[in-house]
C-alpha cells in the first residue's frame, strides 16, 4: 500500500493522471447498472465480477454482456438522464486541484463512451480526453455492437492509450488509478495506483 507522503509526491511529479471510470471515478460498474436498467442485472454481474479479476479476456466478457443486454440507443440515453452515475465522494476536488495545478486529467475506461462523456462533462474533463468504448446502432436505434477496434475494447487496451498518450504528449510520468485487472495491466508505462473496492 502506498503512503499518504507517497501519494502526494507521484501526484506532484505526475504530467498527467488517468482514471479508470467504473468504481473508480464513479460509484457504479456502468454495464451492471445498463443490465440492471435493461432487466438482465444478475447474469451480467457475475459475468462483470470475473472480467474484473482478470479470469476472462475483456472482449470476450464485453461481447458476452452486450449480447445479454442488448441495449437500445435510447434505453443508454435514458439510463444516463434517469439514473445519472454517482461520483465518489472527493472525485471532483482532485481533479480540480490537478486541474488547477495543469496536469492533464484523463478518463480510459472499459465502459461506455456515451457514460464517460457524461461524467467528464461533470468533472471539466474535455471530450479529447476521454478513451471508452462506442457502443453502435443501427438506424432505428437498436444495439448494433460495439466498436471493436478501440484500444478500450480488449485487455492491454488502457496500457496501449497511456502509451499513445506518451508519444503524442511527451509526457514522462503518468499516474493510472483503477481498481480492476484491465487498470494493472496499464503499468508500465503508467505508474499504477490500484484502489480498493
Amino acid at each position: 500500500m502506498v503512503s499518504h507522503s507517497e501519494l502526494r509526491e507521484l501526484f506532484c511529479a505526475a504530467d498527467a493522471v488517468c482514471f479508470d471510470v467504473d468504481s473508480t471515478v464513479i460509484r457504479e460498474e456502468g454495464i451492471d447498472e445498463l443490465a440492471k436498467f435493461c432487466g438482465v442485472e444478475d447474469a451480467v454481474s457475475e459475468m462483470t465480477r470475473r472480467a474484473m479479476g482478470g479470469a476472462v479476456p475483456f472482449k470476450a466478457a464485453l461481447t458476452e454482456r452486450l449480447s445479454l443486454i442488448q441495449p437500445s440507443r435510447e434505453q443508454v440515453q435514458r439510463l444516463i438522464a434517469e439514473h445519472p452515475p454517482h461520483l465518489t465522494p472527493g472525485i471532483r476536488e482532485l481533479v480540480s486541484r490537478l486541474q488547477e495545478r495543469n496536469v492533464q486529467v484523463f478518463l480510459i475506461s472499459g465502459g461506455f463512451r456515451s457514460i464517460v462523456e457524461h461524467v467528464a462533462s461533470k468533472l471539466n474533463i474535455p471530450p479529447t480526453n476521454v478513451f471508452a468504448n462506442r457502443l453502435k446502432f443501427y438506424f432505428n436505434g437498436e444495439y448494433a455492437g460495439f466498436d471493436e477496434m478501440q484500444p478500450t475494447a480488449e485487455s492491454g487496451g488502457k496500457g496501449k492509450v497511456i502509451k499513445l498518450l506518451k508519444e503524442k504528449f511527451h509526457f514522462k510520468k503518468i499516474v493510472m488509478i483503477g481498481d480492476g485487472a484491465t487498470d494493472m495491466e496499464a503499468c508500465p508505462p503508467a505508474m499504477t495506483l490500484p484502489i480498493g473496492r
